[in-house]
């Protein structure tokens, strides 16, 4: 049946004119953007996802530049520990040098606090954007923000990395008013051999005086007598062993300075002397005292506070300027190290974090990005269609012209 009122045919031609319409300007829209999903009316849970990674780029940037802050925070603490170790390297001369009779040890003297004081220098100036890793004005570690951590539920965590501060200053500690908790003595020891002088018990802490009292007999002879207290101040974080270590050395140096022929070391929890003279060590000897874990009177020192005291215009003071010295470039090594490794961690993350940040760049686009091959193919199809359709619904609006036919007489 025709109809002058329904045209089937024209409604067909129109809807298919329509579609293809709508296909084309979609397709011309990607190939103007260059996106598939442009918004979330193309695709919600794709564009939901994109979001979601294109925030976590735009914080990977973010981490990137901190990590690039940190590692030359990093690096400045490190060049500082490092010309730390080369100055101490040259004193270090200087004192070998100090030990002969036929030198003068004023003049070497002199040379030592020229470089002593160039070490503060390096020490002070070790700063980048105003934080000093290495001054001793502060035993927190810093944190430097290192990747964004997201779980299966979307929570999101930020991961960091601690550097360590290590002091290379030259603080002077200062003992505190201590309560004499443990006033001990050394126990009987064989010509010759080793045997325990002190047995700290308490658990150190910040402030907290460790302490060999003057007067303390090293051997059978009376006169061998330390002239001067033995002092450390524990710092923050000191354990047991730091502790141990920190006072054998400094009764090595004053043992030196005294010239008498002994050797302290660290053997387990207690401090051994060894009687290099082969001299009997007797019982009651060796009195200490130390803090009961509430006196934090104690002014805690440098790192390279034995510095300060190294004077080798004498044989004893040259004597003991070795033993010193051996032990603060130690802590220098450990010091260049352990910002070594931070700085080397850091450049590996922040190599991490760029490749991440490309890797989740690469998914977004796979995610949302037109493409453009098919697009233009599809542009082309599509224009051909459009003209077919409209030509068409062109015939189908003609098909009511041919019932006039009908009418002629």
């Amino acid at each position: 049946m025709s109809s002058i009122l329904t045209n089937n045919s024209a409604m067909v031609a129109l809807q298919s004119l329509q579609s293809v319409n709508s296909n084309l300007a979609k397709t011309q829209d990607m190939i103007s953007t260059g996106k598939a999903v442009g918004s979330a009316k193309d695709n919600a849970a794709v564009f939901a996802i994109s979001k979601v990674m294109e925030s976590d780029v735009s914080g990977f940037k973010a981490i990137s530049d901190s990590l690039s802050l940190g590692e030359s925070t990093v690096a400045v603490g490190r060049q500082a520990a490092e010309t730390t170790t080369d100055l101490l390297k040259e004193i270090k001369g200087k004192i070998v040098g100090a030990q002969e009779e036929n030198v003068d040890r004023a003049k070497i003297q002199t040379d030592i606090g020229q470089l002593r004081d160039q070490i503060a220098s390096v020490v002070g100036a070790a700063q980048f954007n105003g934080l000093n890793f290495v001054d001793g004005s502060s035993t927190e570690t810093v944190d430097v923000l290192a990747s964004l951590d997201r779980d299966s539920a979307g929570t999101v965590t930020a991961g960091q990395i601690s550097v360590s501060r290590q002091d290379l200053s030259q603080t002077v500690m200062g003992a505190g008013a201590t309560d004499a908790t443990g006033v001990g003595s050394g126990n009987a020891i064989a010509a010759g051999a080793s045997g325990t002088v002190v047995t700290f018990a308490q658990p150190p802490a910040a402030g907290e005086t460790y302490q060999v009292n003057s007067g303390a007999l090293v051997g059978t002879d009376t006169g061998n007598a330390l002239s001067a207290d033995v002092v450390y101040v524990a710092s923050e974080g000191d354990t047991l062993a730091d502790v141990n270590k920190e006072m054998a050395t400094r009764l090595n140096v004053q043992a030196a300075k005294d010239g008498i022929d002994v050797t302290f070391s660290v053997d387990g929890d207690d401090i051994v002397m060894q009687n290099n003279s082969g001299e009997e060590i007797t019982a009651a000897q060796t009195e200490f005292v130390e803090g009961d874990g509430s006196a934090l009177d104690g002014t805690v020192g440098g790192k390279m506070d034995l510095l300060a005291g190294i004077d080798v215009s004498t044989k004893e003071g040259a004597a003991a300027g070795l033993v010193a010295i051996e032990s603060l470039l130690q802590k220098s090594i450990d010091s260049s190290a352990a910002f070594g490794s931070a700085e080397k961690r850091i450049e590996i993350q922040s190599d991490f974090v760029g490749k991440l940040t490309d890797a989740l760049t690469s998914g977004i686009g796979s995610l949302v990005d037109a493409n453009m091959e098919e697009a233009s193919a599809r542009l082309q199809a599509l224009q051909v269609q459009q003209q077919l359709a409209t030509q068409s619904l062109s015939i189908a609006n003609q098909a009511p012209q041919a019932l006039l036919s009908l009418f002629r007489g």
